[in-house]
């Protein structure tokens, strides 16, 4: 049961929605490993996946919510912040106990990611970006 990408959770936001794409892909990769009996052989590549994800990922957005002086930034790094704690745990946990339970949770957790954090913060993140790089109406025919 693979989870598609739709232009709902689009954030208008090119490399954004590039490396969303990119974790779904390999959220469906881990799903289509659990259906075949292999879920806890790619868990453990989600999760180094994860981690370098959030590295990446997450400091473009922090420099783009710098930039841009975005109003809800503590908020939004707050949630990253929870996330990289959720992650570190799984991980921990995957470690101590590779069961065929954890990757459903591991499942379950990112997948809520990829529809709330995404379909919600930063497809306002990404709305709020491609506002502030817009001319202003007082700008319009001033050359």
């Amino acid at each position: 049961m693979a989870i598609e990408w739709s232009k709902t959770l689009s954030t208008g936001v090119a490399w954004q929605d590039r490396q969303h794409r990119e974790l779904f892909k390999r959220i469906n990769t881990l799903l289509e490993a659990v259906t075949v009996g292999l879920g806890k052989e790619e868990a453990p590549r989600l999760l180094k996946f994860l981690e370098d994800y959030i590295v990446v990922h997450f400091e473009a957005e922090e420099q783009a919510m710098n930039k841009f002086n975005y109003p809800a930034i503590l908020a939004h790094l707050a949630r990253h912040t929870a996330f990289i704690d959720e992650v570190g745990r799984l991980r921990s946990d995957f470690v101590a106990s590779p069961t065929s339970a954890l990757v459903i949770k591991i499942q379950r957790v990112v997948m809520d990611w990829l529809i709330m954090h995404i379909g919600g913060e930063d497809k306002a993140l990404g709305s709020f970006i491609l506002n502030a790089g817009k001319p202003s109406g007082d700008a319009k025919g001033k050359s």
